[in-house]
Parts: structure tokens; sequence; C-alpha cells
């Protein structure tokens, strides 16, 4: 699971292009939204899609994606949970 959440940091990082945050300054349980790294809604399509493409997970209600995305966290137990690839 820890090699799973340090994958996800350098993909959002990369896919979001979140240059001035390093991989420490994200910590597992921070919010990714709001007051934490404080990404907004088309961060959360650009989420949706690596999804997608790399872990074979498809959303189809948007709800979803509010609790997946809640942290780090919860995206990699998401993923671990559902993959496909």
């Amino acid at each position: 699971m820890e090699a799973l959440k340090q994958e996800l940091k350098e993909k959002i990082i990369a896919v979001l292009n979140l240059e001035d945050i390093n991989l420490e300054d994200i910590n597992d349980n921070d919010p990714l939204f709001g007051d934490g790294l404080g990404l907004d809604s088309i961060d959360a399509l650009e989420l949706i899609v690596m999804l997608d493409k790399d872990y074979g997970i498809k959303l189809v209600d948007p709800k979803e994606g509010k609790v997946i995305f809640q942290s780090i966290e919860t995206m990699g137990n998401y993923i671990k949970e559902n993959r496909t690839k």
C-alpha cells in the first residue's frame, strides 16, 4: 500500500503539473481539495481520467469522486479494492 500511495503522489504531481509541490508536502491523510492541496473541479476530472487510464477504474457517479478523492489514503484504498490493471 505504501508503494501505491507513493505512486499516487508522483502521478498527481505530474498529471496536475503541481510544480511547487514535492512528495514530502503531501501527507497521506491531508485533504486533496479545499484547504489541503487546493485542487479544484478541473483537477478532479484529470484524476478521473488517470484512474481510468492507469488503473482501469471508471467512475460513473460524480458523488463517488467526492469520497474517493478525499485524500491519498482514500484513493489508495479504493484503487487497491477496485483496480483492473
